[in-house]
């Protein structure tokens, strides 16, 4: 699976970015997706996922109430919308696949984009 990760950048507080998560060898519908970020000196976190399956989304705490994931089925993409940006979630953030997956864990996740940077800062 090949993943195409897009959309970071620099950012002000309490501003939004949309990062957009692409493959152009598989149909996304058919894989659970997860977004997952990075900062620097610190380990890879589970930001949200979504299932293949119910669609139900998950999120880690951290961004609960401010991003939303979601699929464009026609346009073969998942999305991360990421609203009242924090200084905190600056990270390079990944997008990854995986099939029948039994949470929004790092490990569950075999198929990985190559990142985009996200910066939140005055």
């Amino acid at each position: 699976v090949q993943l195409q990760a897009s959309g970071g950048g620099l950012v002000q507080p309490g501003g939004s970015l949309r990062l957009s998560c692409a493959a152009s060898d598989v149909t996304l519908y058919d894989y659970d997706i997860g977004w997952f970020r990075q900062a620097p000196g610190k380990e890879r976190e589970a930001v949200s996922c979504i299932s293949s399956s119910d669609g139900l989304p998950y999120y880690g705490d951290s961004v609960k109430g401010r991003f939303t994931i979601s699929r464009d089925n026609a346009k073969n993409m998942v999305y991360l919308q990421m609203n009242s940006l924090k200084p905190e979630d600056t990270a390079v953030y990944y997008c990854a696949a995986a099939m029948g997956i039994y949470g929004c864990y790092v490990s569950d996740f075999n198929s990985w984009g190559q990142g985009t940077q996200v910066t939140v800062s005055s």
